[in-house]
């Protein structure tokens, strides 16, 4: 006899993941995922003729730090994808408060997203953007599917930050942190 509580059979992950078959509103969804405030990045690689590819992603996150490991996600149609999966290294341009025109501008489609823009090649040719808050510079290890999305993981080769205010997202708008500053309210 079995008094363990009678649990429903998990879905097939493959049909799980499948397009159209999840019960979640894709839209309500995003507007759930969009109250997590993130950091605001632009991801950067360079093609094998040396161009330089970039655009704006706020699905980086770190994984390890022994070793030093990070994550994005692309979407799997994205015209870059093929740029990155076939890139040696990647860069993660954390983006600074006063970049939001900057972050506009990689999130559109376009040729011309360089064009302006202070930037020094990186390893792998990937671009380093000038005033960037921090910058990660990594080694594609390897790719994972999830979905609708590619997860690109990276090991940390080399990196630099400084003491700028970051430039945040949330609900989809752009924001600003506001540190407790320690005092209490007069409530």
């Amino acid at each position: 006899m079995n008094d363990l509580p009678k649990q429903p059979r998990a879905p097939d992950p493959a049909n799980e993941l499948a397009s159209d078959s999840s019960q979640i509103d894709p839209r309500d969804f995003r507007n759930a995922l969009g109250t997590y405030a993130t950091g605001v990045t632009i991801i950067t690689a360079a093609a094998p003729d040396g161009r330089p590819y970039g655009l704006t992603c706020n699905s980086f996150a770190s994984v390890s730090l022994n070793p030093p490991l990070v994550l994005w996600s692309l979407v799997v149609y994205s015209s870059s994808l093929t740029v990155f999966q076939n890139a040696s290294h990647f860069s993660v341009n954390v983006l600074g408060a006063s970049q939001q025109a900057l972050a506009n501008k990689f999130a559109k489609s376009s040729d011309e997203k360089f064009t302006g823009v202070d930037w020094t090649p990186g390893l792998g040719n990937a671009p380093v953007l000038a005033e960037s808050v921090a910058n990660f510079q990594c080694r594609s290890v390897n790719r994972y599917y999830g979905g609708d999305h590619v997860i690109f993981l990276g090991a940390v080769e080399a990196y630099t930050y400084n003491a700028k205010e970051p430039l945040l997202f949330a609900r989809g708008a752009f924001g600003r942190f506001m540190a407790d500053d320690g005092r209490k309210s007069g409530r």
